[in-house]
């Protein structure tokens, strides 16, 4: 099957973010200097901008340990093995589980993790950036690309400018936003719930304009399709619904819309039945519970730095090599943690088949859950062979479940999503009550499914369970909360070429 490239070493379209005066603030210029015109005279000028587009956001991703640091981390469930390789400064871990950022950032024996790159927001900018251009371009007609090409295109584009503004949000709140193709105003942050509105709105309509599936099915998942929109459009409306609460029935009510019309397009699926070959599919990556991913492939000589992938740090040899260095775990979740999310008198194949020593609290804690495309030959020291999963079909199933909780009419509709996914994981039904009972159960089942899938701290922050000891091993008091204790310091270099901008109070008042 063609693979969808993202090396784009012939291709020459490095953009970067303009270091110059305050008007050049948010403009990115190509390197090659082919810009406009010049350079869009095909549908393969438009497909190699998409290369670039998706490549530099996965360079970010690729920087350090960002999918553990962000989504998992923090709510102070993992710790560190005795013995593990590099232990001191896996402490980093640790230290944010304790929210302390400005250590994690700033102590140099952590300075291996790369923590201080997180809060560095340019590179999301430069991807931002290539998408308005690129929108305003295919608006203008591109040679080549007819007008059902230009509306996926545009959807496609569109997708990768929300997310972009969806992922950020989530890191540091309040963002500049703009959807110019340059821009020459300094800008000034605006609210967070605003601007994901701002998203929702920009992105509706083109959800009907995205195929369901693209043609060439090595796609699937590496390039949205109306899955994908469908997703975000979800994930958008349940993080609002955790701020702007005037207004979160509105919000339930367009994730369960958006929900009903998923599931009833019967074209994503959970791969069943529930074994290692199955599951190797999906986190493999391309398959039919894919709806939006960062492909990767050793095949294909993709770079995925070793510390990146969230499993590396829970995973030891014959599921990561060499195995004279991987004789323990560097990583285990604390087995109190591990009990309440599956308790041995309730059955559930995850806990047999995406773990080993689930409760030991030490090295020997295996989450097999990523282990299970293993190379096949060698000795290096790298890690299983998996995408990296950002949006799948079970995840989008749970919101759905949790938005019709939360309206307090929908609870056995609510139940029966639930339990879609308890079906599959071969586990017991739930059978309990409505209201807050159910809401508390199908949290802990996203944090079941979705394990170390970078979602779990982020459902803390928007369900406000984060504000509750109950739930987390590093709660926030609600002064901490409504200061921006759940986000990420931002670099100091944004200050730079912007007057109206200012970073978060709560990290550069160390928290206090």
């Amino acid at each position: 099957m063609k693979r969808f490239n993202l090396k784009l070493a012939s291709v020459g379209l490095g953009l970067m973010l303009g270091l110059g005066s305050c008007n050049n603030y948010l403009n990115v210029e190509p390197i090659d200097r082919l810009t406009g015109n010049n350079y869009y005279k095909s549908a393969e000028d438009v497909e190699a901008n998409f290369a670039f587009i998706y490549s530099r956001f996965f360079d970010k991703i690729n920087e350090s340990w960002v999918m553990g640091a962000i989504g998992e981390a923090r709510s102070g469930e993992i710790f560190i093995s005795p013995l593990a390789n590099n232990e001191n400064s896996r402490k980093v871990i640790e230290v944010m589980g304790q929210n302390d950022l400005n250590q994690a950032i700033s102590n140099p024996l952590f300075d291996w993790y790369n923590i201080d790159l997180i809060t560095n927001w340019k590179t999301y900018y430069e991807v931002i950036q290539n998408t308005n251009i690129l929108i305003q371009k295919l608006e203008e007609g591109i040679p080549g690309v007819s007008d059902s090409e230009k509306n996926r295109y545009i959807a496609e584009a569109k997708f990768m400018r929300n997310f972009t503004y969806f992922w950020m949000c989530r890191l540091y709140g309040d963002v500049v936003y703009y959807t110019q193709p340059y821009e020459a105003a300094a800008l000034p942050r605006e609210a967070m719930v605003s601007v994901i509105n701002k998203c929702i709105e920009d992105l509706m309509p083109q959800k009907d304009l995205m195929p369901w599936s693209l043609n060439d099915p090595s796609l699937r998942g590496a390039r949205p399709a109306k899955g994908a929109i469908i997703a975000l459009l979800m994930h958008m409306n349940m993080w609002n619904s955790g701020f702007d609460h005037t207004n979160k029935q509105k919000y339930y009510e367009a994730t369960i819309a958006l929900g009903k019309e998923l599931l009833a397009s019967n074209q994503h699926k959970l791969i069943a039945p529930f074994t290692d070959q199955n599951w190797a599919i999906v986190t493999k990556g391309r398959s039919e519970e894919s709806l939006f991913e960062f492909y990767k492939s050793i095949n294909y000589g993709d770079n995925v730095n070793p510390l990146t992938p969230f499993w590396d740090h829970f995973l030891r040899w014959p599921y990561k090599f060499p195995r004279f260095t991987n004789q323990i775990s560097h990583c285990y979740y604390l087995p109190s943690y591990m009990m309440r999310l599956f308790p041995e008198d309730v059955a559930d194949k995850r806990r047999e088949m995406w773990f080993e020593d689930i409760y030991s609290g030490n090295g020997n804690f295996v989450l097999r859950k990523y282990g299970t495309n293993v190379y096949a030959s060698g000795n290096e020291d790298k890690n299983p062979d998996n995408s990296f999963l950002i949006f799948r079909y079970a995840d989008a199933i749970l919101l759905y479940a949790e938005a019709c909780a939360e309206t307090g009419s929908n609870d056995d509709e609510a139940i029966r999503a639930v339990n879609l996914i308890r079906t599959r994981a071969e586990a017991t039904p739930y059978t309990g009550s409505g209201g807050a009972e159910l809401k508390d159960f199908i949290f802990m089942e996203r944090s079941r499914e979705l394990f170390g899938e970078s979602h779990h701290y982020f459902d803390l922050i928007r369900t406000r369970r984060i504000l509750n000891p109950t739930w987390t091993m590093s709660p926030l008091s609600l002064d901490q909360f409504n200061r921006g204790g759940w986000t990420w310091p931002i670099d100091r270099e944004a200050l730079r070429y912007n007057p109206n901008m200012r970073l978060n109070d709560y990290w550069t008042t160390i928290g206090r």
